[in-house]
């Protein structure tokens, strides 16, 4: 069984690459991470590529920034293209961007770039993470060397996956394990 990845773009990969690794049990085979160019370019390929794939024993995680949409008819949207597949899957949200799971863990966030910015958990703006507006731009304003690929690079190594204030992070989290359970037999 490998557990296939479908993420929308280059630095959600990086950033996979890193954290599945504090993550997947050790009888997991080495997960596919597929990135795509864009959230309609996902998009796109979500039936084709559940259609088309050959090992129903494979399970699919779709991973999906939630930007401006709203998040309960975008993942009816995700649901609705995968509802043929022969293969396990599994969509999730990113609320509302990649950036703010980093805004959940600002522990490693210092770390990665060398400044104490735990003093920012205290402000109501960065309290809910998920809630954050444009939290690229936020982050860029805190740690103006910040690049979505790099730093994808930089900060996954440091998060602590059991101590993030991001909901949306923790239900990837959950929802990874859960997919990583050879036993598992429903959608989530």
């Amino acid at each position: 069984m490998k557990i296939v990845f479908m993420v929308e773009e280059p630095s959600m990969k990086v950033f996979l690459e890193i954290i599945l690794n504090k993550i997947l049990p050790n009888n997991i085979e080495k997960p596919l991470i597929i990135a795509h160019n864009g959230k309609n370019d996902l998009i796109k390929s979500i039936p084709i590529k559940l259609r088309s794939w050959k090992n129903y024993d494979d399970r699919f995680i779709i991973v999906l920034d939630q930007d401006s949409n709203d998040c309960k008819l975008l993942k009816t949207e995700l649901l609705s293209l995968c509802k043929n597949s022969r293969n396990l899957y599994l969509v999730r949200i990113v609320c509302s961007e990649l950036e703010s799971w980093y805004f959940g863990d600002l522990a490693a966030v210092s770390r990665a770039y060398g400044k104490n910015y735990s003093s920012l958990t205290v402000k109501r703006k960065y309290r809910t993470p998920d809630k954050i507006k444009n939290a690229k731009s936020e982050l860029r304003l805190i740690a103006p060397l910040y690049q979505p690929i790099d730093g994808a690079k930089k900060i996954a190594v440091h998060m602590d996956i059991n101590n993030n204030t991001s909901n949306s992070f923790n239900m990837f989290i959950s929802g990874v394990a859960k997919m990583s359970d050879i036993n598992a037999i429903d959608n989530a």
